[in-house]
């Protein structure tokens, strides 16, 4: 930062400890901050103002209607309504577009969240039910932020498969311990509002089947759905995931994506006020409302509203032969037991279970010394433990079960640590990733090639004839072979049409390898993408006539078993290889994940140059 002037120093100091945080290991040690500075206020000489501040009122009111609460109140029943929010918000996500919907992916981590909610609550009982039985949620919920932070700070270097499969298991954890909030943790009802409430809910579904993709009248809806579960008795982080739930999530329509990209084009024409409006809009409509309520949630829930809640709940005195009592109370080590063996072993036997019994397979590259990591990590309940304390506990048992939960914290990450240790070590589980090399070396007999054989810089891409994305980034090899001026690099295509979302892809890979036999793959190539909206097989031939091809031998080249065959070996070399989706590239040998624009490919191939030339010299 030397030259620059202080104001810009500051800001880019600024921005760098915000981009820290924003981290899944930065956020974590923000809590764990946060709690640690709670545990201090309290236990200080002006701790009094510690309690003053969470019992000071504030009130929100229209008219005769008011909402009176102590600010403690507000956090717990207010903001993190939004955290439950967000927590359904990835639930239907998941559903929808992610690892839920693929049964045999889900059902281990659906299986084994089940078992980690089971047998902590068991073994919690066990110990404490004499004393506080009414407190046994406080060991069933995980909280992710810090499983995903402490995943990063011990897992392994590469754990995303890991990750996948561990956000699967907290998303059914996290959906039974609101479930339980909301049910066990009810103390009267009011029915009047609980009507409005279901009729919020009602209204919330009424827009999702309407394909409503403004986000205004969801916002609203929410806002009324809350006021009203609150007047109604039941704990308000059931309305937050249960609306969550309802905001529908999809991957982004093609037509959409194009609409979008028209109106840019528009605004780059004429950049008028009107123009840029219906840019805003036609990229709003391009996504998801569940996808931008995520994207707008996702950072003041993890830099804001779980820090507020932690400051607001972990601040627990500990003088006056309090921390004594806790560490001699059946509650204390209840909570400690639940939390760390019952998370532990339930996760990990429910994962063992499901998959020997065939129930399902674990992510590819992820083996079960990862799993029992990640089983040991999962004891890190912090926000839903602290949470349903405050509904289950008051005074000293308060006191004792939170510092369980603390204890706990720090077990779970030391046995998280030990147990990935041991998985890398004497079960040689050093990744818990996806591959990342490239399986089958590049061939220029049998790949198809653009530029030098011989050249130094090879770009692979796995492509779907059918994928908009994909088609985006055709025009990125011109931008590469402009800068490899000298000859020094080579591209690569291989077939990866993904069946499930594309059922014209297969089918026209068939097309480009057809015309390939005739020398004109690259031709046929352009052509698909062109077209992709009319990749039915009536269309291909005419592509082919286009394009100059023998018809008759294209005829009989489409029907010849070889072809396909082709297909699925390149299909094969691709999930060898790691790759999942559309386009995925390659650079060298190594799989590249992020943007793919040809900048970024480009920054990404000299790094990798500059790494291999310190390599050479040293």
């Amino acid at each position: 930062m030397e030259g620059k002037p202080l104001g810009q120093q500051k800001q880019d100091w600024v921005r760098l400890v915000a981009d820290r945080l924003r981290t899944e290991s930065g956020s974590a040690l923000l809590l764990v901050g946060v709690a640690v500075f709670a545990l201090l206020w309290a236990n200080s000489p002006w701790s009094e103002s510690y309690v003053q501040l969470w019992e000071t009122h504030a009130a929100i009111g229209i008219g005769d209607f008011r909402i009176d609460m102590s600010l403690h109140h507000w956090v717990n029943d207010g903001f993190m309504v939004i955290f439950f929010f967000l927590i359904g918000l990835e639930v239907r996500q998941e559903l929808a577009v992610g690892s839920l919907r693929d049964r045999r992916q889900a059902l281990v981590p659906i299986v084994a969240g089940l078992a980690g909610v089971a047998l902590p609550a068991l073994i919690y009982l066990a110990i404490a039910g004499r004393d506080a039985p009414e407190a046994w949620g406080a060991v069933i919920g995980t909280d992710t932020a810090f499983l995903l932070g402490a995943l990063a700070l011990v897992g392994p270097k590469m754990s995303s498969q890991l990750r996948v499969f561990l956000l699967t298991l907290t998303v059914v954890d996290d959906f039974l311990a609101v479930a339980i909030i909301g049910i066990v943790y009810t103390e009267s009802v009011q029915w009047m509002p609980l009507g409005i409430a279901v009729v919020c809910l009602v209204f919330l579904f009424l827009l999702a089947r309407a394909n409503e993709w403004r986000s205004s009248p969801y916002i609203v809806v929410i806002v009324v759905l809350w006021a009203a579960t609150l007047l109604s008795g039941v704990h308000p982080s059931l309305a937050g995931m249960a609306a969550g739930l309802l905001i529908p999530a999809s991957d982004p329509d093609r037509e959409d994506v194009v609409r979008a990209k028209r109106l840019f084009r528009d605004f780059w024409q004429s950049p008028r006020a009107d123009a840029a409006r219906n840019v805003r809009l036609g990229l709003a409509k391009s996504i998801s409302v569940n996808e931008r309520l995520h994207e707008v949630l996702l950072s003041p829930v993890a830099l804001f509203i779980v820090p507020v809640f932690a400051l607001a709940n972990a601040g627990v005195d500990l003088r006056g032969g309090m921390l004594g009592d806790a560490l001699t109370s059946p509650v204390t080590w209840g909570v400690v037991a639940g939390l760390v063996l019952g998370k532990f072993g339930g996760i990990a036997l429910g994962s063992w279970i499901a998959v020997r019994a065939g129930l399902g397979t674990l992510p590819q590259g992820v083996g079960m010394g990862s799993v029992f990591g990640g089983a040991a990590l999962s004891g890190i309940g912090f926000t839903m433990s602290l949470l349903i304390i405050s509904l289950a506990l008051e005074g000293e048992v308060a006191g004792q079960a939170i510092v369980g939960v603390f204890i706990a914290m720090v077990l779970s990450w030391v046995l998280g640590w030990l147990t990935f240790t041991f998985a890398r070590v004497k079960m040689n589980e050093t990744t818990a990733d996806l591959p990342t090399k490239l399986s089958r070396p590049v061939d220029p007999e049998r790949d198809h090639l653009l530029g030098d054989p011989d050249a130094p810089v090879t770009i692979v891409e796995y492509l779907d004839f059918e994928c908009p994305f994909c088609a985006r980034a055709t025009g990125m090899w011109q931008d590469l072979g402009e800068y490899f001026t000298d000859g020094g690099a080579r591209y690569v295509v291989r077939h990866l049409p993904l069946e499930d979302y594309h059922p014209h892809a297969f089918q026209a890979a068939i097309a480009a390898e057809a015309a390939a036999n005739q020398g004109k793959f690259w031709e046929m190539h352009n052509l698909l993408f062109a077209n992709q909206e009319r990749l039915d097989v009536q269309f291909l031939r005419g592509y082919a006539e286009e394009i100059g091809l023998d018809l008759d031998r294209f005829d009989l080249d489409m029907l010849d078993d070889e072809l396909p065959r082709r297909i699925r070996d390149d299909m094969q070399s691709a999930i060898d290889s790691g790759a999942r989706g559309t386009p995925t590239f390659f650079l060298g040998e190594t799989r590249h994940s992020g943007a793919h624009d040809a900048r970024t490919l480009i920054a990404t191939i000299e790094a990798q140059r500059k790494e291999a030339a310190i390599r050479r010299r040293s």
